[in-house]
């Protein structure tokens, strides 16, 4: 009931979480439809209101003392012409229409986000630009002291130019309150050059209204940019928010590896401790059992009993030292001793080794080393065991009068390799994969009984893959298999004669002391 009832809330957690997951998306998408809403009448729908109602307050804000010293100049240029008190006096009642605009957006960036949402704000925006639009069309219309000429009429234009430029760029997020301070000043200019009657009016009066369509148009594109790039902005919230929700789904799922992981290895350390003391057990007496080592035993049935069980005994202790070892190398625990070593020296002890195996199936160990083959910086223990593991399955699935070859050399790139051939029955081409991985074992493996944890490749690759090396597996159906290992160059030790000399007669000394200790 434990084990279930676990997996039963574990299943309950990831449905909870993808439903949290579906309901943010969701959430996310209401919120952007909701905000295009916000502030609008129930008539109309418009896009991103409150978005482009916050960039005309701060657009407002930033440009609270560039707009003085366009009228500052503006005013001090019109003295040539207007009595300077009606140009003072202009000058003053503009900047109060200026900073009246931006009391207006102070007010509305630090009003709570209800309060911006209602439709009085956009209002006050208007009304306000079209007053400050009047105010710069009073400047037309200010008395003349002096007679003027052209000189008046160049000015008023390129104002009128100027004036209408920059309300275009503060105002080209709210089309209203774009029309509203510009159209005043555009009207006023046109009747002003008309009313004069000579063709450069009529002239300038023309270019003043296409300025005012080019400007429009402008706005209008601004709009479309603004309106693209909240859009934009929008869809990179969404996208912040999903990446945040499978942020929040990997750091649990994580939790919950880490948290199985560590229950693995729990539960391997307790089944190791608990399973090797009674095999020491079984082990030691079913070995002096089929020994005979306390007397003969009168029956050869008890006999063969007491090998099977030493047998069996041996088999369940490989099995346990094979899954510690794999979940060792996969938990990033399993350290690597390096050491100078001669490969080739290796191979042959572990074939000295797997000999009186071999003659029991009549089976010959063939050897192929190349000769001055230096020396490589590996861990002797896990280059030991993986060409172990390797002889052990030749030897084992190759049939009686078989042969096995090992052999030694370089490769191309200049590192070593080890090849271990049999002439077995082969691996069919779909197998392959389900053989090099863990617990996996082909038909014949199955077929044939063959005892067998199906660890032993899963383990190579583990090993040689820390000592950056590479595996490769070729089989043919009754032909056999080869698998070759392979280190490479930069775990090459390229020793000058009198360097490697040193190096012997320095280890000479530390292996006599670990051979009389």
């Amino acid at each position: 009931m434990g084990p279930l009832a676990s997996d039963n809330s574990e299943d309950d957690k990831l449905a909870i979480n993808r439903q949290r997951a579906i309901r943010r998306r969701e959430m996310a998408r209401s919120a952007k439809s909701a905000r295009s809403r916000l502030g609008a009448p129930e008539f109309r729908y418009t896009t991103f209101d409150l978005e482009r109602q916050h960039l005309f307050a701060d657009t407002r804000i930033n440009a609270a003392y560039a707009v003085p010293l366009l009228a500052l100049i503006a005013a001090v240029i019109s003295v040539l012409w207007v009595d300077p008190a009606l140009s003072i006096a202009w000058f003053v009642f503009t900047l109060c229409t200026h900073f009246a605009m931006v009391f207006i957006s102070h007010a509305y960036e630090k009003a709570p986000a209800d309060q911006q949402a209602r439709k009085s704000w956009l209002w006050r925006f208007t009304i306000g630009d079209l007053i400050y639009g009047i105010s710069w069309a009073t400047f037309i219309l200010l008395p003349k002291a002096v007679e003027v000429g052209d000189e008046l009429v160049i000015f008023h234009f390129a104002t009128l130019l100027i004036v209408v430029a920059t309300n275009t760029m503060q105002s080209a997020t709210l089309p209203r309150c774009l029309l509203a301070s510009t159209l005043p000043t555009t009207l006023v200019v046109t009747v002003f050059f008309l009313l004069e009657g000579s063709p450069i009016h009529y002239t300038l009066a023309a270019m003043a209204i296409g300025a005012q369509g080019f400007f429009f148009i402008l706005g209008n594109q601004l709009l479309k940019n603004t309106n693209t790039m909240l859009e934009y902005r929008a869809d990179k919230d969404h996208l912040i928010a999903e990446l945040e929700t499978a942020n929040a789904m990997s750091d649990d799922a994580r939790r919950r590896a880490e948290a199985a992981n560590i229950a693995k290895s729990r539960f391997l350390a307790t089944m190791s401790h608990e399973l090797r003391t009674p095999l020491n057990a079984i082990l030691g007496f079913s070995e002096i059992m089929k020994d005979e080592v306390l007397g003969p035993m009168h029956n050869k049935n008890y006999r063969s009993y007491a090998e099977d069980i030493h047998g069996s005994g041996q088999h369940l202790l490989n099995l346990i030292n094979e899954i510690l070892d794999l979940s060792r190398i996969e938990a990033g625990r399993h350290e690597l001793h390096e050491e100078a070593l001669f490969l080739d020296e290796i191979a042959e002890e572990c074939g000295s080794m797997m000999k009186v195996r071999a003659e029991a199936k009549s089976i010959a160990i063939h050897h192929a080393h190349e000769t001055g083959l230096p020396r490589v910086w590996a861990d002797e223990r896990a280059l030991r065991q993986v060409i172990l593991n390797l002889m052990s399955n030749a030897v084992k699935f190759t049939p009686i009068n078989g042969d096995v070859r090992i052999k030694v050399g370089r490769t191309v790139d200049g590192g070593q390799f080890v090849s271990i051939s049999d002439t077995g029955p082969g691996i069919p081409e779909e197998e392959i994969p389900t053989v090099l991985e863990a617990f996996g074992q082909g038909s014949h493996a199955i077929r044939s009984a063959e005892p067998g944890t199906g660890l032993g490749l899963s383990i190579v690759q583990a090993l040689i893959g820390m000592h950056d090396g590479t595996f490769s597996l070729k089989s043919n159906i009754d032909e056999g298999t080869e698998v070759t290992v392979s280190l490479p160059p930069s775990r090459i030790m390229h020793f000058s004669d009198d360097v490697a000399a040193r190096f012997d007669e320095q280890s000479k000394p530390k292996h006599k002391k670990a051979k009389s200790a």
